[in-house]
């Protein structure tokens, strides 16, 4: 059953639907409570690799700030109702990114995210190969899996030791490529060898969970201490498609400003926009419990499901039939 609805998007649409009563199903037999926050917010996404879409408020000045920005998460917003103490939450909804769209992109997309409270990524990372091996079977399918570190992956299959090799040592395991190096720091280098080098090698029917990343790759998660350093997040990969990014969740406020500013600093030496920072949200993350989260690219597992490559087809109408 796997293939039968490549290249037909009615048929996507009934998959699509039991995908989400699967979900849905999932988290009432866990307990984890379905809600619905904002797409629109005075505040946006500062990663500089994200580019946010905005629209502007034409009603009463006292409603708030006229710019506002659609999501790209509804990662925020539920951080704060984790913080005012609502536990365990999922939310399945569109988000939106701009100049996202392409052979398998599309500026609006649905995203599942959730929190359990008192979990760490490691606990995190098998419930969601539970949901994901739930999906699959479907369609009658169930993948292997593997779990792996970020410093095993990069050594079992390249030999390279990314804690300790050097910026020239990373371009050169990618020179049949013709990158130009131009502005590209360390990060950037380790990133391409994955997307070029490592996950088109991914089985088709393994699961692959890569965790404790650099720190420097840290985003919204804890970094634990040591030798080196390691960002306490997890990237779960179905074939060679990236599904899932989750963490153990920061909830130093202070910390979490730091990186926003740093993320900021880098989008003005790109000749970027600055974003707003949402001051709602650190203004209570210090009160976030001890808890993990993720997001799921429901898009990206539509595809896998429906055995294509292609967004279009797991798509009612795609944007440039929007």
């Amino acid at each position: 059953m796997s293939d039968e609805t490549t290249g037909d998007p009615l048929q996507s649409l009934h998959l699509r639907a039991r995908f989400y009563a699967l979900a849905r199903a999932f988290f009432a037999d866990r307990h984890v409570l379905e809600v619905e926050t904002p797409i629109l917010s005075a505040a946006g996404n500062t990663e500089p690799n994200i580019e946010s879409f905005t629209t502007h408020f034409s009603g009463h000045v006292d409603a708030g700030a006229r710019e506002r920005w659609l999501r790209t998460s509804p990662e925020y917003p539920l951080k704060r109702l984790l913080a005012a103490g609502i536990g365990d939450c999922y939310e399945l909804g569109r988000v939106f990114r701009n100049g996202e769209a392409g052979g398998r992109h599309n500026p609006e997309f649905t995203m599942l995210e959730w929190y359990r409270v008192g979990w760490d990524h490691h606990r995190l990372m098998h419930e969601t190969i539970e949901l994901v091996q739930a999906a699959l079977a479907m369609v009658g399918r169930r993948a292997d899996v593997r779990v792996t570190t970020y410093r095993q992956l990069f050594v079992d299959a390249l030999g390279i030791d990314p804690d300790q090799a050097t910026v020239e040592a990373l371009r050169a395991s990618l020179a049949e490529f013709g990158i130009d190096p131009d502005g590209l720091v360390r990060d950037d280098w380790l990133d391409l060898l994955i997307t070029h080098r490592l996950q088109p090698a991914f089985p088709t029917d393994r699961i692959t969970v890569i965790h404790d990343y650099p720190a420097s790759q840290c985003a919204l998660a804890r970094v634990r201490p040591g030798s080196p350093p390691l960002a306490e997040r997890f990237e779960l990969y179905l074939g060679r498609y990236e599904l899932a990014n989750g963490y153990h969740e920061l909830n130093d406020a202070a910390e979490q400003r730091q990186r926003f500013e740093r993320d900021n600093r880098v989008r003005r030496g790109r000749g970027q926009r600055e974003i707003p920072i949402d001051e709602r949200m650190l203004a209570v993350l210090d009160a976030l419990p001890d808890c993990a989260g993720v997001a799921l690219g429901v898009e990206r597992l539509l595809m896998c499901l429906a055995g294509t490559d292609a967004i279009a087809d797991v798509l009612a109408y795609p944007f440039s039939e929007a």
